[in-house]
């Protein structure tokens, strides 16, 4: 059994949505449609459901549903104000310049969407100089060319046949009003995947694609990684924190066989079965390929927004009870009253709660899966589900502050970015990588 794909395919990557206005600059001749050519800088608004494209001196080049730019002759565009890490604590808004295609549309309530339009290779040398450094190893950059395409690949299959993307799931027997949601790529309509951290880091040529980035999409052009005759949803995170998770801490209540726990070390790490597992884990240091503070190293393998977050391994989050109880309202759109405990009720074999419990004088509810939890505990996000809860409480018991102690960054499943570079520096080939982090599959060439 073959995987259906014979040929490179083009994507289309969302980079801006839901604004009013566009501005960027037609880096050489770009076609719009078949009877205009513009340069220089641009302006973008939406009228009665019409796209309106302005050239620099203000004239109206084109209004239409939406509108096709085509480069000319190696000709760039670059967008003004692009957000990156959206809703995470890294979030900032950057100038970036990319190649092929630039297709803007209108969208909801006269919103624009601008979508860059390109070839999945070029696509993927800037994924990987986007979500890492694009110095660090060769062999790493290959391992994440590899997870990439094969991600993309199983991504644009399922929305392609329409399945759903993310839904909120009933609680297990016993539990039907339990919170329980998780998140694929919905809202992604107008294009195949977003430039964030939501789907992929893709951030054009705007950051130095090097040589090595180059080399490593060409070196493993058109290999993916398989299982039993199809291509892998290959997932992947920034940091482990010692143990990867299962398919199912995330997403749907199903097994992939090669999306299941590992060790993050050459020595074997027994899975979190027990709170005091957990507490021992997560509060403890142990030997894992993700667990450095080598700030020569990090600085090889992060880009720069990464290496702000240098607490990714183990971390310590304290709030004040009534600062949680802001958060959590405002997140969930619940009053629990005055909380009183946050109780773990599912742990993945990560030490990634499942499904919080969260009591108040007012209510209590179970919340899942590990992004929503994340998201619920903190104004971004929290980096991950893994964390132990301990509480300060006054002379009648109601909790002052709520400190948490925290393990890796992400949701835990797949590949471990920061584990996978350190192996390349130890010498482990990009083939080693993979078959550490996805086991029993293989690598294939498809076009």
């Amino acid at each position: 059994m073959s995987p259906h794909i014979t040929n490179e395919p083009k994507i289309k990557v969302g980079i801006v949505e839901r604004r009013r206005e566009v501005m960027g600059t037609f880096n050489g001749l770009f076609r719009v449609h078949d009877d205009c050519l513009i340069e220089g800088n641009f302006r973008v608004i939406v009228e009665a459901d019409k796209v309106i494209l302005f050239n620099s001196t203000g004239a109206e080049v084109a209004r239409q549903k939406g509108i096709l730019c085509s480069p000319l002759s190696g000709s760039t565009f670059t967008l003004l104000d692009v957000t990156i890490g959206v809703h995470f604590h890294w979030e900032r808004n950057q100038e970036q310049t990319f190649r092929g295609n630039l297709i803007l549309m209108s969208a909801d309530n006269d919103t624009l969407v601008a979508v860059n339009e390109i070839l999945m290779e070029d696509y993927l040398e800037s994924v990987i100089s986007s979500e890492m450094s694009s110095e660090a190893p060769l062999e790493f950059l290959k391992v994440h060319a590899i997870t990439s395409r094969s991600w993309l690949v199983t991504t644009l299959r399922r929305f392609r046949k329409g399945s759903e993307p993310g839904k909120e799931l009933p609680g297990p027997p016993g539990h039907e009003g339990d919170i329980i949601r998780w998140y694929g790529r919905e809202d992604h309509i107008l294009f195949d995947v977003c430039a964030d951290d939501h789907c992929q880091r893709y951030q054009g040529v705007t950051r130095l694609i090097s040589k090595n980035a180059r080399d490593a999409v060409h070196a493993t052009r058109g290999v993916f990684l398989t299982h039993d005759g199809e291509v892998c949803d290959a997932r992947y995170h920034k940091a482990c924190g010692g143990l990867t998770d299962n398919f199912k801490s995330a997403w749907e209540d199903m097994p992939v066989s090669y999306l299941s726990s590992v060790s993050d070390s050459a020595i074997s790490h027994k899975p979190i079965e027990t709170e005091a597992d957990a507490e021992r884990w997560i509060t403890g240091g142990p030997e894992a390929y993700c667990n450095t503070q080598d700030k020569n190293l990090l600085t090889q393998i992060l880009p720069s927004f990464d290496r702000e977050t240098a607490d990714f391994f183990r971390w310590k989050v304290v709030y004040s009870r009534t600062e949680l109880e802001e958060i959590i309202q405002e997140k969930s759109g619940m009053d629990f009253g005055n909380l009183l405990q946050l109780t773990p009720v599912e742990r993945g074999p990560s030490g990634r709660i499942v499904r919080l419990k969260i009591e108040g004088s007012e209510k209590t509810a179970i919340v899942g899966k590990e992004l929503e939890i994340r998201r619920w505990l903190s104004r971004s996000h929290l980096y991950s589900s893994a964390f132990v809860v301990s509480a300060e409480r006054d002379a009648s018991g109601l909790p002052t502050r709520f400190i948490l102690h925290g393990a890796g960054w992400g949701h835990g499943i797949g590949l471990c970015q920061i584990g996978a570079a350190v192996m390349a520096t130890k010498g482990y080939s990009a083939e080693d990588i993979l078959k550490h982090y996805f086991r029993g599959t293989r690598l294939q060439k498809l076009y």
